[in-house]
């Protein structure tokens, strides 16, 4: 098809390194489609994709019980383009301030970090920080569409 192009793993690790709002899917139920959720995550290329959550989330639970998930990125803009990533949890550990600061200044303007990682850590409880080592991409760029 015209215009659309699988990235190259350089391309792919790139825009998933950017601070995409991502949905991640895990099997919870086998007779369910995968539990899916908007989430914020955080990966550098080359490493390992995290995000944060409550320890005994529904999210949490149901990637303990699969030992894998996935996270899904798009943007509409100036083209279509996505990013999915599936693979194993490779480690899951408590949550630290250090964490929670450094993603809410992914999300965040600068001066609203401090004030959301307060209430974060005073208010939305404890956190666990679940880490996956990516092993299946499926990415494209749909170019002039």
């Amino acid at each position: 098809m015209v215009g659309h192009m699988a990235l190259s793993l350089r391309e792919r690790e790139r825009f998933l390194a950017e601070p995409h709002i991502g949905a991640l899917s895990v099997v919870e139920r086998p007779d369910r489609a995968p539990l899916t959720v908007p989430i914020w995550y955080q990966y550098t290329p080359g490493g390992e994709l995290w995000v944060r959550t409550g320890p005994d989330s529904r999210k949490a639970r149901a990637i303990r019980s699969a030992g894998r998930f996935s996270v899904m990125v798009q943007r509409t803009e100036p083209t279509v383009r996505y990013v999915s990533v599936e693979g194993p949890v490779s480690r899951m550990e408590s949550d630290s301030r250090e964490r929670s600061w450094e993603m809410a200044a992914r999300y965040l303007p600068q001066d609203k970090v401090a004030d959301f990682v307060e209430y974060d850590r005073t208010q939305l409880g404890e956190h666990i920080a679940i880490y996956m080592q990516p092993a299946h991409w499926v990415s494209a760029d749909l170019g002039a569409f």
